[in-house]
């Protein structure tokens, strides 16, 4: 399992309620009505159309994460489908996409309160902004709480819609006929003709955004793939329920031109059923809805941050995690932007503003688009090379074509409608931005970072790549003295493998028989976790996984993935188990064309006055050079 040297502390009950309430935003509490007006009473088969688009993305995107979890998502999968350039404007563009949701929610949510309390809208937006950063800031499992409950509110109110909803147009509430008359009166059900059915589907697209937050939450949870898996089986039920159902039932409760359905749909039904304070109860909720949406968006900007900083595509700032296990920095800096958003719609509404919503607006199909294209070039692999994927999308490979199509057919009507069109502009102004800055930091790297005096002529030198396997523990500072020595004034990535034996974890000593396993993952993740986070906070590009429980096959999976110039192994002090850390050592010299270093664990580990190298002498690479 990936690690991301974040903390899990997503319970999974918190990622079933993410799962649930991700996709229920203030897009359908108020967006459904603009749609039906726009659309007619078919409005739902749009709801319908769109919804089978963001099913077959989540289908795609579950495959990919069931096989390997990570908080880095779909960036990190576009990365290894179609190069470093997709996952760096994919994860930038989807950063960007959220940070400007943070603060259109900020704003939109100040405007709720202002049903109950005269205040100026700014200083709404700015507190709102602060509880959610705090909330973010605190732990993970904060989030955690704050979705379930704020979700669970969502889905209960939807719940409640559906059930007495469905008793009105049966005629089963007090006061109510059978009457479904209005999908048919008032000029048909399709009074503006089928076609309009399409060409609102953008807005209904952009409603549904949210599903994949599961997938990104996931590799924080205690049971990542159990989680993701559960996550994306239940988007179909989601969508068909909380939008088609409950956008149909609108239809039939509301005239499709009543202009009550642009103010606030769900308040007007509830009103027309007879259910009351339905306003204030509403408010509420869509309230609920509108802080949901912010604080999971926060939440999901600031971890591809995270990501792009682990890559160092980011400031390695960003990397810093504190003591419960938050990535502060990237979360600070994605509320940042979003501050400066409610400083925007409050100084330049229909400028700034304005300007920052529609380069955002087609960014979200840009991504949905690199996910389906790095599923089809994963799958392809994978098939290959024979691996056995435990979720799987459907009818492969013909629904990921015809869904990359059918997004690629809704860019084009954006780009046809006028409404919409400078959100594609924008959108691809953004890209293409982004595509050049990554070129000019590919650039940089290969010429100028890290250049060493060769005869007085300064000398490219490439990314140094270290594999680390951790048969045993090492202080922090003592891993930062290895690598530094050991990579000199050279950039540096890395990768950590940790072995699950339970002699190396030392689970061996105290666990009992039946839950030796389990004892020994969790020792190994939390060396995992720790050793990558020393890097990563060091500003050290680090990945890493669980390796097998043998270590020499642990460390044959490592080199086959990662590819390194030299290995670190981190092996047991001469006091415990050291046949097998030194076997792993010997072998790998003998066959790798590679230096291969070892450094002793704990307790011996080496004078971090005078750091130096276990056994530098004898380290060789193959060939015995």
């Amino acid at each position: 399992m990936a690690t991301t040297g974040l903390h899990q502390g997503l319970k999974q009950r918190h990622l079933t309620m993410i799962a649930i309430g991700g996709v229920i935003g203030a897009g359908l509490f108020v967006g459904s009505g603009v749609v039906i007006n726009e659309a007619g009473p078919g409005a739902f088969l749009t709801y319908g159309l769109a919804g089978v688009l963001i099913i077959m993305v989540m289908q795609m995107l579950g495959e990919m994460a069931v096989a390997k979890p990570s908080t880095g998502s779909f960036a990190e999968y576009a990365r290894d489908a179609m190069g470093p350039w997709a996952g760096f404007s994919v994860a930038w563009l989807y950063w960007y996409f959220w940070v400007i949701v943070v603060g259109f929610e900020a704003v939109a949510g100040a405007k709720i309160i202002t049903y109950w309390i005269d205040a100026p809208l700014w200083i709404l937006s700015l507190i709102l902004m602060v509880l959610m950063t705090a909330t973010n800031l605190y732990s993970v499992r904060s989030f955690g709480e704050f979705e379930y409950w704020f979700a669970g509110i969502k889905v209960a109110t939807i719940l409640v819609f559906l059930s007495i909803g469905s008793l009105f147009v049966l005629g089963a509430w007090p006061g109510s006929t059978l009457d479904f008359s209005n999908l048919t009166e008032h000029g048909g059900f399709f009074p503006k003709g089928p076609s309009i059915l399409l060409s609102s589907i953008v807005v209904v697209i952009f409603s549904m955004v949210g599903a994949e937050i599961a997938t990104i939450a996931g590799a924080e949870s205690d049971d990542p793939e159990r989680a993701v898996t559960r996550a994306t089986r239940s988007v179909v039920w989601r969508i068909s329920l909380f939008f088609i159902g409950s956008v149909f039932l609108l239809a039939v409760i509301l005239p499709w031109n009543s202009n009550e359905l642009g103010k606030s749909p769900y308040v007007s039904a509830f009103e027309v059923i007879g259910i009351p304070y339905a306003a204030s109860i509403m408010n509420a909720v869509v309230l609920t809805s509108v802080l949901s949406c912010l604080n999971s968006g926060l939440y999901t900007a600031s971890r591809m941050l995270f990501v792009l900083a682990g890559r160092r595509e980011a400031p390695p700032q960003v990397l810093w995690v504190n003591r419960r296990g938050v990535p502060t920095y990237a979360i600070l800096l994605s509320t940042v932007v979003g501050f400066l958003c409610v400083i925007a719609a409050y100084i330049s509404p229909s400028g700034v503003f304005s300007f920052l919503l529609n380069s955002s607006g087609a960014v979200i199909l840009f991504a949905y688009i690199l996910i389906a294209g790095s599923q089809l070039v994963l799958r392809r692999r994978a098939d290959a090379a024979g691996q056995t994927l435990k979720f799987r999308m459907w009818l492969f490979p013909w629904l990921t074509i015809a869904t990359i199509l059918a997004m690629l057919a809704v860019l084009i009507s954006m780009a046809v409608r006028e409404d919409t069109r400078s959100q594609i502009t924008l959108g691809l102004a953004s890209w293409a931005f982004l595509l050049v800055v990554f070129r000019l930091i590919k650039g940089y790297r290969e010429k100028v970072v890290d250049a060493v005096e060769v005869d007085g002529e300064p000398t490219p030198v490439a990314a140094h790549r270290l594999l680390v396997l951790a048969n045993d523990e090492l202080e922090p500072a003592a891993l930062l003295a290895q690598v530094h020595l050991l990579s000199s004034e050279r950039y540096v990535e890395a990768y950590v493998v940790v072995p699950k034996n339970p002699i190396d974890t030392g689970t061996a000593e105290f666990a009992r028989a039946a839950s030796i396993r389990a004892a020994t993952i969790e020792v190994a993740q939390a060396r995992l976790d720790e050793m990558v986070r020393t890097l990563r906070q060091a500003g050290v590009p680090t990945e890493g996984s669980l390796g097998d429980f043998s270590p020499a096959i642990a460390l044959e999976e490592g080199v086959g993935t990662f590819r390194p110039d030299s290995i670190l192994v981190v092996r047991n002090s001469e006091d415990s188990q050291m046949l097998v850390p030194n076997d792993v050592v010997a072998q790998a010299r003998e066959s790798l064309c590679i230096p291969v270093y070892s450094v002793v664990g704990r307790p011996g580990l080496p004078d971090l006055a005078h750091p130096h190298l276990v056994d530098p002498v004898e380290t060789r690479s193959g060939g015995g050079a």
